[in-house]
């Protein structure tokens, strides 16, 4: 069942922030994943406008996100950018039971 990587960053060293990108789509992909939109213009519809960077991965399960997440190559990249962003990274599974007929409490 896939699961989905949503990351939403504030980047205020784009210098150093290149260092990041130009290391993760290796090791992404070698984990199985693949990016389904990396930094294009996103349009709000509703609410506050959104004009920082979102990022969307795709993987095959959870055990795939575990060890590209925790891969030593890729840690060594994140302080690239925690060094020059602020970011919140939301992982999402496929196929939840609240598609259907979601409770409207939650």
């Amino acid at each position: 069942m896939a699961v989905y990587v949503l990351v939403m960053m504030k980047i205020n060293d784009p210098e150093t922030y290149s260092k990041y990108t130009a290391r993760t789509p290796e090791i992404v992909k070698r984990h199985g994943g693949k990016f389904l939109t990396r930094g294009e213009e996103v349009l709000t519809f509703e609410g506050t406008p959104y004009d920082d960077r979102l990022v969307i991965l795709e993987f095959p399960d959870k055990e795939s996100v575990d060890g590209w997440y925790n891969d030593p190559e890729y840690q060594e990249a994140v302080k690239f950018r925690k060094a020059s962003s602020h970011m919140n990274m939301l992982l999402v599974q496929e196929g939840g039971s609240n598609t259907k007929n979601p409770d409207p409490k939650l």
